[in-house]
């Protein structure tokens, strides 16, 4: 097999495969959304590691008891098109990183990551990601059926937590602040004191 080690190698304006996205060596973190090349943003700061880390210690004590698997970036979330790709390299056209992901279904694990939906996906904004957050992500993970999806937002100390309903479209289940109690909705008895989460 034949590494890329420099980006400017390839074609960004390509369409490329998750076969592909396995010979590449570079530096930068990137991540392929629909066979297209998007560059992940530089080192996260120190508070978004602080917020990443509280709150995969928070989730992730909940789950030692349960038996669903949590996992943190670096990991990659093979997501499938519904109308064509199989669980071949060369159909898998999106790889993602999320910040934080948990996965109940063991059949989607393998020694890669994860291939198909994980159940509840967190991410947590910088600076240079939030417009690809919030839109792109947003309408693949939707697509996609990830059924509990949380946005943090570290500067506002606000979590909006959305929910997938009967249609398969989002809908804002609660925003809430850094002084609130909240549970997830598909694992109730999940709860997460967001004053632990943002304290400086």
């Amino acid at each position: 097999m034949k590494y890329i080690t420099d980006i400017n190698e390839l074609d960004l304006e390509g369409i490329y495969s998750y076969a592909d996205y396995l010979t590449w060596r570079f530096e930068q973190s990137v991540e392929l959304i629909k066979g297209k090349i998007f560059k992940m943003s530089p080192a996260p700061s120190v508070k978004h590691q602080r917020i990443s880390g509280r709150v995969y210690l928070s989730v992730g004590s909940y789950f030692q008891k349960q038996n669903c698997d949590v996992f943190s970036a670096p990991f990659d979330v093979r997501l499938l098109d519904k109308k064509k790709s199989s669980k071949a390299n060369a159909e898998v056209y999106t790889v993602v990183q999320p910040d934080i992901c948990v996965i109940c279904d063991k059949a989607k694990l393998d020694e890669r990551g994860c291939i198909g939906a994980p159940d509840l996906i967190i991410e947590i904004l910088s600076p240079g990601n939030s417009k690809k957050e919030m839109k792109i992500k947003y309408a693949l993970y939707e697509e996609s059926g990830i059924q509990e999806y949380w946005i943090v937002f570290p500067s506002e100390h606000v979590l909006q937590q959305y929910i997938l309903n009967e249609q398969g479209k989002y809908v804002l289940n609660n925003s809430f602040t850094e002084d609130e109690v909240f549970n997830a909705h598909i694992f109730p008895d999940l709860q997460i004191d967001l004053a632990d989460i943002f304290e400086e």
